[in-house]
């Protein structure tokens, strides 16, 4: 802070052209049509990655990808009191997990590093000591508990909380006892002159006149710690960033931060604020929503397509909306310019559709399928564990006949080690006498079922099945074809409701259907 407030003394108070300067010329939005795009996501590791941090993650990721350029993940992790222990390897293990990757962060490194706010300080020091020397800021000395008095005087008259810029006029020698004598202090930027009216790639033209509104924003805390404003004005310059895409709540700030580029002499980037994603009621999503968090949908088997798909599927930047969409597809098909300003209603009820649309698309490929077998093989023994006495039920064979029967019945992977499913796995603990309480000819149906699987000609698909089991109630007077299916059911999964009986034989196979039989039969 020494070296920050070396030259304070020099100008306590700006030369009046400066304010007329940052305030009437007007930021300029281009940039070189040449520059390479680069963008960058840049939450606060405060808590773990949520859906809505994934959207805009997303949007950065496919815009990056859609023109050849580079994705950046910068941790803005400057209020060193609220890190929450984890965050911040918890949000690039979930970029990672959802197959948006950043090309540079703090884990990959890259050129324009380091990506933690945190490791930047010095850089934050020289912008703050530029604007100091040019009288753009200036020392604050206000106690918290002065300011905090002033925010409850505000409230109490329902009025905005503001800062009364006390500071800002402070002379040479008031700056230089206070600097002798008192802690030290934060800087504050001066708001001076008509805020600079920018182009809003979403939004459109916009002006807020923030000196109206508020006081003169604190830029460095007493702590030599910087607050959003400067950081992110600082980080966007020194990592070249072409376009922000952040949240429309930051779209108040934007004409605080192009003053401050004003004053420091750089080019700003173009902006693009995505409207925000909401509920299906309108409600915003809230951390305390437990099931908003990525981890959840992980753990609980969602593909990471699916999310992706239904997270842009209620938004905009798309001519159409259709479910289904492969990252590819999206990076092919995304248009900013068909972002609207209107938020986007999440309906997570809708998201077990989506995971069955991708896991089917997962299936008709060879080389996913094989990967699917091998995570269902490992659900398996995790669920079933000692319970599995048959190991043949792990036979890849048998695990990829499994899902290419229950694919367009199943939501996710993780459904098919369900109780309903169970009977896949174990043989279910079925007695005669629940047989017989369905239908009085038990034996007789059992009977002929043994005899249609030893038939040699007989192939065993579900269609073949489903007409030889038709013949076989057909045959049997008096007795209705529900309750001959209701016997089998129970037979050979222990339940009385699941997929259709054929379904369930060509799952389980001619021998281990056998063997089901004929253990109930003889108990």
């Amino acid at each position: 802070m020494a070296v920050l407030l070396k030259r304070l003394l020099q100008s306590a108070r700006p030369p009046a052209a400066l304010g007329r300067l940052v305030g009437r010329r007007e930021a300029s939005m281009g940039t070189d049509p040449g520059a390479a795009v680069r963008v960058r996501f840049a939450p606060s590791p405060t808590g773990f990655l949520h859906l809505g941090g994934l959207r805009t993650a997303l949007y950065n990721y496919i815009f990056a990808k859609k023109h050849q350029g580079s994705f950046i993940l910068r941790l803005e992790d400057t209020d060193q009191t609220r890190l929450v222990p984890g965050a911040a390897e918890n949000i690039e293990d979930m970029l990672e997990w959802a197959g948006i990757p950043p090309d540079e962060s703090p884990r990959r490194g890259g050129p324009a590093g380091p990506y933690q706010q945190s490791q930047r300080l010095e850089l934050y020091a020289r912008a703050t000591e530029a604007l100091l020397e040019s009288g753009a800021a200036y020392p604050c000395f206000c106690s918290p508990q002065r300011l905090e008095l002033l925010k409850k005087e505000a409230l109490r008259n329902h009025q905005t909380p503001r800062y009364d810029n006390r500071c800002r006029n402070l002379s040479q020698g008031q700056v230089a006892q206070k600097l002798a004598t008192g802690p030290k202090p934060a800087i504050r930027f001066r708001l001076d002159g008509e805020a600079p009216a920018f182009q809003d790639l979403v939004y459109g033209w916009n002006r807020h006149e923030v000196a109206s509104v508020e006081g003169d924003p604190v830029i460095l805390k007493s702590d030599g710690f910087p607050t959003y404003h400067l950081a992110c004005v600082v980080d966007d310059h020194h990592m070249g960033i072409s376009h922000v895409l952040r949240g429309s709540e930051w779209l108040v700030s934007t004409s605080k931060h192009l003053l401050l580029y004003q004053a420091l002499g750089w080019q700003p980037p173009r902006f693009a604020h995505l409207p925000l994603l909401l509920n299906r009621d309108g409600s915003k999503l809230s951390k305390r929503q437990g099931d908003i968090f990525l981890e959840h949908f992980a753990a609980a088997d969602f593909l990471p397509d699916a999310l992706l798909d239904i997270i842009t599927n209620c938004g905009s930047g798309f001519a159409e909306n259709q479910m289904g969409r492969t990252l590819p597809e999206l990076i092919t098909q995304f248009d900013l310019t068909r972002v609207t300003c209107h938020s986007a209603l999440l309906d997570l009820e809708k998201l077990p559709e989506f995971n069955r649309l991708h896991l089917r698309r997962l299936v008709s490929s060879e080389t996913q399928r094989r990967q699917l077998v091998g995570k269902l093989q490992a659900l398996v023994e995790e669920t079933f564990g000692s319970q599995l006495r048959d190991r043949d039920v792990l036979d890849p064979a048998y695990v990829e006949r499994i899902i290419l029967l229950r694919q367009g019945h199943i939501c996710r992977l993780q459904d098919l080690v369900s109780p309903a499913h169970s009977y896949l796995w174990t043989r279910p603990a079925v007695g005669r006498a629940q047989l017989g309480a369905i239908s009085e000819k038990v034996d007789l149906i059992a009977e002929r079922v043994l005899g249609l699987l030893e038939g040699p000609d007989m192939s065993l698909t579900q269609d073949v099945l489903s007409g030889e089991l038709k013949k076989v109630s057909e045959g049997l007077e008096g007795t209705k074809h529900s309750n001959v299916m209701q016997v089998l059911r129970v037979a050979l999964s222990g339940q009385r409701q699941g997929p259709p009986v054929a379904e369930m034989m060509v799952s389980l196979g001619a021998k281990e259907v056998r063997e089901r039989i004929q253990k109930v039969l003889s108990s």
